[in-house]
C-alpha cells in the first residue's frame, strides 16, 4: 500500500476529491492502517467529548463512580464503531449506502435521514464551542468565530478524505504534548476533600453517564467506513478493528474523564456547562496563558471534528439524492451538498439557545435510541448474515436483488426500537414505565441491541446467499472498470 502523499490522482480534481457514494476501485486503495488511530484518537479527543463526561457528577453522581462509568462506556460503546471500520476496505463503499443491502434501496432512507440530522447536530454543538473557545482567547463575537470556523471546515471536507487523515494526524501530535501537560496541571489543582473518594453508588447517574457515553461512541458508526474505505482489502479486519478500536476509546475516555475532573473541581453547581472557562482557569495554573492555547488547539480539533460531519453528510445527502435519481459522482455534486450542509450548520448554531448541556444530552440519548437498533442489524448482516459478501454493483440498482424495500432490516429496527421504549429515560422529554419503576435507571441500551440483532438474524435465515454470492462473482469481474467508467474525468 501506498502512503497517504503518494495517493493516486484518479478520481481526485485539481486535488479535490470527486468519488463519493460510489465503490472505490482497487487501484485507487491507499493509505496505512495506523492512520486510523490518529484519526479518531483526535476525533474524540476534543471538547465537544469533554461535555459528555459531565453528565453523573452534575446530576448527582460523584467523581470516582463517574469515570468508571465513562470507561465502561466508552469500551462497550466504542466496540460497534470498531466492526463497522473494518467494513471500508472489504467493501470500497462509505458506511451509511451500505445500510441498503437490509434495509432496501429506498428503505435506507429512514436511517439516512436520522444520520444527517446527526451530522447537522454535532455540527452546531461543535461549531458553538469552537467559537466561544476562540472569542474567550483570540476575540471577537460568537458569531463571527461560528462563520469563520465553519468556512475553515468546510474547505478541509471539500479537499476531501486525504487532507483530512493528514490533519487529523498533526493535530493528534499536538494534542498529546499541550493537553499531555493539562492533564497533569489537573493534579496541581486543590480539589473538595473526598474528591477522590469512592462515595456512594448512585444507580440512576451512572446508567444516564454510560448511556451517553456509549451512545456518543456509537454515533461514530455512521461515520467509520468514510475514512477507511480507500483502503486495501488486504487490510486485515483484526488490524482496522484495533486502530479504530483503541484510537476512539483512549482519545474519548481521556476527554471525558477530563470534563469529570473539571467539573468536580469547581463543584458541579457552579461548572459553566461547556467546561471552557474551567478549562482555561486549570490551564493557567501551569503558566500565564496556557489556558488559552489549551482552547485554540481545542478549537482545531473541533474544525477537523465538523469537516468530517460535512463530509459524511454529504455523502449522506448524495446518497439520499441517489435513491430517486441514479447520481453520477462529480465535483459538482460533492459542493453542493457539503456547502448545503455547512449552511444549515450555521443557520443551525446562530439560533441555538443557551441551554447548551442540557440540550447536548437529550441530544446524545436520541441518538443512541435511533441507532442502536441499525448498528445491531448491520453488523449482524456484514458479520454473521452474509459474512462480509455482497453484490456491490447490485447495491446502486433500484430493482436490484436487494430490493427497493428490505423488510427484514426494517421490522428488526422498528421491534429493535419498540423493545426500548419501557426502558429510555430522557429528562424531560420521555421515560418509559420500567425506567421509572426503577427510578429512572435507563437500561434501553442492553435491550434494543440484542432485541434488534436477533430479530434480524431470525428473519434472513430465508435468504438465497448462494444465489447472491454467484450474483456478486459475476458481477465481480466488470466492477473495477465499471467504477473508473463512473467518476468525473
Amino acid at each position: 500500500m501506498t502512503d497517504l502523499t503518494d495517493a493516486p490522482a484518479a478520481g481526485r480534481i485539481s486535488g479535490l476529491e470527486t468519488r463519493s457514494i460510489d465503490y472505490v476501485p482497487l487501484d485507487e486503495r491507499h493509505g496505512k492502517v495506523w492512520h486510523l488511530g490518529p484519526l479518531w484518537f483526535m476525533s474524540n479527543a476534543q471538547i465537544a467529548t469533554l461535555a459528555v463526561g459531565l453528565v453523573s457528577i452534575t446530576t448527582g453522581g460523584d467523581l470516582f463512580w463517574s469515570v468508571v462509568s465513562i470507561v465502561l462506556g466508552t469500551l462497550v460503546g466504542t466496540l460497534f464503531m470498531a466492526f463497522h471500520s473494518a467494513q471500508g476496505p472489504q467493501l470500497g463503499l462509505p458506511q451509511m449506502i451500505q445500510s441498503r443491502p437490509q434495509f432496501g434501496y429506498l428503505g435506507a432512507l429512514l436511517v439516512w435521514l436520522f444520520a444527517y440530522l446527526q451530522y447537522a447536530g454535532f455540527n452546531v454543538f461543535n461549531s458553538i464551542l469552537a467559537a466561544q473557545s476562540l472569542s474567550s482567547t483570540v476575540k471577537g463575537s460568537d458569531q463571527l468565530w461560528i462563520v469563520v470556523v465553519t468556512a475553515l471546515a468546510f474547505l478541509l471536507a471539500l479537499v476531501g478524505y486525504d487532507l483530512i487523515h493528514q490533519a487529523e494526524q498533526w493535530l493528534t501530535y499536538a494534542m498529546l504534548v499541550v493537553f499531555g501537560l493539562f492533564t497533569v496541571t489537573l493534579f496541581l489543582l486543590s480539589y473538595p476533600a473526598g474528591t477522590f473518594s469512592p462515595g456512594t453508588f448512585h444507580a440512576t447517574p451512572f446508567f444516564a453517564q454510560f448511556g451517553v457515553v456509549a451512545g456518543y461512541q456509537i454515533s461514530w458508526a455512521i461515520y467509520v467506513s468514510d475514512y477507511s474505505r480507500y483502503m486495501s482489502p488486504d487490510v486485515p479486519v483484526r488490524s482496522t478493528f484495533n486502530w479504530t478500536y483503541w484510537g476512539s476509546a483512549i482519545g474519548g475516555a481521556w476527554m471525558m474523564v477530563v470534563g469529570s475532573v473539571l467539573a468536580a473541581w469547581v463543584t458541579a453547581d457552579k461548572f459553566s456547562g461547556t467546561g471552557i472557562a474551567e478549562m482555561k482557569a486549570a490551564g493557567d495554573h501551569l503558566f500565564g496563558g496556557f489556558g488559552s492555547v489549551v482552547l485554540v488547539l481545542a478549537a482545531l480539533g473541533l474544525i477537523s471534528v465538523m469537516a468530517l460531519n460535512m463530509y459524511g453528510g454529504s455523502l449522506t445527502l448524495i446518497s439520499a439524492l441517489d435513491s430517486f435519481k441514479r447520481v453520477r459522482p462529480t465535483l459538482t455534486i460533492r459542493t453542493v451538498t457539503v456547502a448545503l450542509t455547512a449552511v444549515l450548520s450555521v443557520v443551525g448554531a446562530l439560533a441555538a439557545s443557551e441551554n447548551f448541556l442540557g440540550s447536548f444530552v437529550e441530544f446524545l440519548d436520541l441518538i443512541l435510541y435511533l441507532f442502536i437498533p441499525w448498528t445491531a442489524v448491520n453488523l449482524v448482516d456484514f458479520y454473521v448474515v452474509r459474512r462480509g459478501h455482497y453484490a456491490i454493483s447490485e447495491i446502486f440498482r433500484p430493482d436490484g436483488i436487494y430490493g427497493r424495500w428490505g423488510w427484514r432490516g426494517i421490522v428488526s429496527y422498528l421491534v429493535g426500537f419498540a423493545a426500548m421504549l419501557p426502558f429510555m429515560s430522557v429528562v424531560n422529554l420521555y421515560t418509559g414505565f420500567i425506567a421509572k419503576a426503577m427510578g429512572d435507571v435507563d437500561l434501553s441500551f442492553f435491550v434494543g441491541l440484542p432485541v434488534a440483532g436477533v430479530a434480524y438474524w431470525l428473519l434472513s435465515r430465508s435468504l438465497d446467499l448462494e444465489a447472491e454470492r454467484r450474483l456478486a462473482e459475476v458481477e465481480d469481474v466488470h466492477l473495477q472498470d465499471a467504477a473508473h467508467a463512473h467518476v468525473e474525468p
